[in-house]
């Protein structure tokens, strides 16, 4: 309204001279009666000069889908950490942004944060890394909030044309640089091959402002008192064929001591779930997380007891329950991933207390869901990565 009124200002002053001279053209009428002409009776159109046609271009017509941080327009705070609405209607895909021609660099606009200083191991960044994402509404974390967060991916062969596809198989944690923890659950299957990602975050997009990192999985080692009909022991190890580079998104997280016990505490999960992770679209496929109390043994069993184990179920001490809140809980695709804890002296550090092992149901109230114990397998873990020559202290706090 403000604009329409200036504009009326403006063209009056013009207006009021010598219409002969200032206006020869009769332009400066046609703009005042594009703004303030009343329709004609029948019709409720604004009037408009039949030289100058309605245009049906979009608005977005004049601009080029880039990633955000190569477009310099002022939609993006350039000094320090970008701001992205991930509900806002964007004509291009989640994390581009449609750029006017001249506003186009080839230089990130953002400057990546300082070299990344490895040492201290669970690590959470809680700010995200080189931007932050609003809007939230289904639990998406940052970018690289969580980077010891990795996903197991399944080779599965075309046997007509021989070509491998990557299908999400479990979540998993990155550990030390060359080895990652997951449920053993999820590469039992012999006959299968896996490889694992790391720093992934959108699954629909490589335009994070750091890259994944996929490795390929030289031993898959599962604990030797596995058993599958139970998921007990639901602990394995696999050693990667390189080491993975420790980056601002991707680290390892700490691991608890064996006689750690995580009572009355809120932690983590996080996973994408399996429907989600393959494929392309505009709406973003996001890392999720869920804050997630942990429940007492005793609590867990009974409340378990109420469930179709029925009575007689005894909960094995290889586990540990977390949840039971009403429309909270891992899911289907979640298995392998790693619930986390905040220490008690640093909040800004994790270690892992569980692995997403399995569940009655999904975000069922009053029934929690069931995690590998991580502390019941650290002497297991120890004697892997020492008889590996893998130095332990990596995951120490």
């Amino acid at each position: 309204m403000r604009l329409i009124f200036l504009l009326f200002v403006c063209c009056s002053f013009v207006y009021g001279e010598d219409q002969s001279e200032t206006d020869p053209d009769g332009k400066y009428e046609q703009l005042i009666n594009a703004i303030f002409v009343k329709p004609t009776e029948g019709t409720s159109e604004v009037s408009t000069s039949p030289s100058e046609p309605p245009s049906n271009s979009s608005p977005h017509a004049d601009c080029e889908c880039v990633p955000y941080y190569l477009c310099k327009d002022g939609a993006i705070i350039e000094d320090g950490l970008g701001i992205i609405d991930i509900r806002i209607d964007n004509p291009c895909e989640f994390l581009e942004h449609c750029c006017g021609a001249g506003n186009k660099t080839t230089e990130s606009i953002i400057p990546k944060p300082e070299p990344h200083k490895p040492g201290r191991c669970g690590k959470r960044n809680g700010e995200g890394i080189g931007f932050r994402i609003t809007g939230t509404e289904d639990n998406e974390t940052q970018f690289g909030e969580f980077p010891w967060m990795v996903a197991l991916l399944r080779m599965q062969k075309n046997k007509k044309t021989s070509e491998k596809k990557e299908t999400y198989q479990c979540g998993a944690s990155l550990i030390h640089p060359q080895v990652v923890l997951t449920a053993a659950h999820c590469v039992s299957d012999k006959e299968d091959t896996y490889k694992i990602r790391a720093g992934e975050w959108d699954t629909h997009t490589t335009y994070e402002l750091f890259p994944h990192q996929d490795r390929e999985i030289k031993h898959i080692i599962i604990h030797p008192q596995y058993y599958k009909g139970g998921l007990f022991y639901d602990f394995a190890l696999l050693i990667l064929d390189t080491p993975l580079e420790i980056t601002d998104n991707v680290d390892v997280v700490c691991l608890p001591n064996k006689t750690m016990i995580s009572e009355k505490v809120f932690c983590y999960a996080t996973g994408w779930g399996q429907e989600v992770f393959s494929g392309e679209g505009k709406h973003p496929a996001i890392l999720k997380k869920i804050d997630l109390p942990i429940v007492d043994r005793e609590s867990c069993q009974e409340r378990l007891r109420k469930t179709r184990l029925s009575t007689r179920f005894k909960l094995h001490d290889t586990f540990i329950c977390a949840g039971g809140e009403l429309g909270k809980d891992t899911c289907k695709g979640d298995g392998g991933s790693p619930l986390v804890c905040p220490m008690a002296d640093e909040q800004d550090r994790f270690y892992q207390a569980g692995i997403v092992s399995w569940g009655i149901d999904c975000g069922k109230e009053n029934i929690p869901g069931v995690y590998a114990h991580v502390a019941k397998a650290m002497d297991w873990i120890d004697e892997i990565m020492t008889s590996h020559k893998f130095d332990t202290s990596v995951y120490r706090y």
